[in-house]
């Protein structure tokens, strides 16, 4: 179920409220350019700086727009194990495929408390679950042994690896075997991943060129390996430039250059580009054809 290119969707904002006719519209461009999945709330979604009721206002939001086309895995985590587990129950209940669990960030928890945090919800709530790993931001890396510990758990499914590290991505492979869904949490590193034995990625270029995010993960899968190498090169710059600042920034800029939205904001502590690297996102995204 979880293979393929997942957009990490963005949670576009106009004057301070969620713009919920621009992210039903970004929905449907994702599924007519053949996105295998959606990803609402996020780290691309801004989940941290959504209100509860926000948060899931998002989730629904999604489900409704997508009504069964492609699954839908839920962002529903925190750095407390209660609110988690609020939120991935409402995501069971509004009829998600599946809930992608971030790492419990601040706290900076032992590999212990990690894998109880996942249990638990895992045993409160009977739905697939992704675990999501991106120490950059959360302070604790999962290490592969305690992802194979998880993975002992029926209903945890997969985690979306944002590392970086191809050590600890074939670690996680070589643990927990074929069975055990590893989705690149970087898109820089799609095509290395599908190359050891990872099954596609949960992606922020996917909300500017969902088709060829999309081409590169089924070409690849369909052992059309140059032709998906060949797309990922071509990929490959705006991999880099929708990060030169803090994502979301640059892609919501990229959007916005694109006509797909109508307003860039982002939720403090987060702002906008700055000029001198928005300049800098505009050439890559001329240069690629968007604009």
């Amino acid at each position: 179920m979880f293979t393929g290119a997942f957009v990490a969707i963005v949670t576009p904002f106009k004057d301070g409220r969620i713009d919920e006719t621009a992210l039903r519209d970004l929905v449907e461009f994702q599924i007519a350019n053949g996105s295998h999945g959606i990803v609402p709330c996020g780290t691309t979604g801004e989940s941290a700086t959504l209100a509860f009721e926000e948060h899931e206002r998002v989730v629904e939001v999604v489900l409704e727009q997508v009504n069964g086309r492609v699954p839908v895995v839920a962002g529903t985590g925190s750095n407390n194990t209660a609110e988690a587990i609020r939120l991935t129950k409402h995501a069971k209940e509004c009829g998600a495929n599946g809930a992608l669990m971030i790492s419990p960030y601040y706290n900076k928890p032992t590999q212990e408390g990690l894998y109880r945090h996942f249990k638990a919800v895992a045993d409160s709530v009977d739905i697939p679950i992704i675990v999501y790993n991106i120490p950059g931001r959360t302070a604790v890396n999962i290490e592969p042994e305690t992802i194979a510990r998880l993975a002992e758990i029926p209903n945890i499914v997969g985690v979306k690896e944002a590392t970086g590290s191809m050590k600890q991505i074939t670690d996680i492979i070589r643990l927990c075997g074929d069975d055990f869904t590893v989705l690149s949490g970087e898109d820089y590193i799609t095509f290395p991943l599908l190359a050891v034995g990872g099954k596609g990625v949960i992606s922020v270029v996917s909300n500017v060129a969902p088709k060829d995010m999309a081409d590169l993960c089924t070409l690849y899968l369909e052992g059309k390996v140059r032709e998906a190498r060949d797309l990922y090169y071509r990929v490959l710059p705006l991999c880099h430039a929708l990060f030169y600042e803090t994502n979301p920034a640059p892609v919501k800029a990229a959007l916005k250059m694109m006509g797909k939205i109508a307003s860039d904001e982002v939720r403090l502590p987060l702002v906008p580009m700055q000029p001198a690297n928005r300049e800098r996102l505009k050439k890559v995204i001329e240069d690629y054809g968007l604009i």
